[in-house]
């Protein structure tokens, strides 16, 4: 690892120091010169190591950890991160979380934010055709793959169709076909997002990383809007996968 830190295998190069660091290192941890799990050097030793300040030090790692690729462990010190794991949803087809995660052998969970009735917004009327004054039930929740957390859902639901959003534990699509409104269609967009604060928090990730956000209104059997969800999915973990094919032209 001397080697590895040594001031000449990076410092004659041009740029900022932490970045010429940190690039040092991400090339070493994607080479394999660097073992997931592996110890690097403390952030004093390692200052010494290639001649720079600890301020200096400090700043590559906090990009490194924020692209996953280390983690820092109160206590213990800066680690090589683990492999990490990839769950996929395809996109032609329509399934709630729950559904998708059961079909590939995953286990869920759900760590409730809000299940709550309220006043709908002029967002929510505009996108589930409702009335100013109309309530919709909101359920709010973190949800888990294996025990991971995935992806922050916000939803709602107009109340005339889940009066109890209390009666939610598991898939929304489930209890919304026992109700005769199961989705059958959907609107979906996706797009990249920085996580916020407190979204980051609950995913366990750095402030800013990069998410998947995805905003999905759901229709019934009889097109009539009866789902609308903001859904923001970790980056580093959740993939989107589409099957295309070539049209056949006349």
């Amino acid at each position: 690892m001397d080697a590895l830190f040594h001031p000449d295998s990076f410092l004659s190069e041009g740029g900022p120091l932490y970045l010429r660091l940190q690039a040092r290192i991400r090339k070493a941890v994607l080479d394999g010169e660097l073992k997931p799990l592996e110890a690097l050097p403390a952030e004093r030793e390692l200052a010494a190591s290639v001649g720079v300040s600890r301020v200096t030090v400090r700043k590559a790692l906090e990009g490194l950890v924020s692209e996953g690729l280390i983690e820092q462990r109160h206590g213990s010190g800066t680690f090589v991160s683990a492999p990490q794991r990839k769950f996929q949803q395809g996109l032609s087809h329509l399934t709630s979380f729950t559904e998708d995660m059961r079909a590939r052998g995953h286990g869920t969970s759900s760590q409730w934010l809000d299940r709550s009735v309220g006043r709908v917004t002029p967002e929510e009327a505009l996108r589930l055709a409702l009335s100013p004054g109309e309530e919709v039930a909101r359920l709010a929740r973190v949800r888990r793959a294996d025990a991971m957390p995935i992806v922050v859902e916000r939803t709602c639901v107009p109340a005339s169709i889940l009066s109890d959003p209390g009666i939610v534990s598991g898939s929304l699509y489930e209890v919304m076909g026992t109700l005769g409104h199961r989705p059958v269609r959907a609107l979906q967009r996706i797009s990249a997002a920085n996580l916020g604060s407190d979204d980051a928090e609950l995913l366990g990730l750095p402030e800013a990383t990069a998410a998947l956000a995805m905003t999905r209104v759901a229709f019934d059997e009889g097109g009539r809007p009866v789902e609308l969800t903001h859904s923001l999915y970790r980056g580093d973990a959740y993939d989107f996968v589409a099957e295309l094919s070539l049209s056949q032209r006349s």
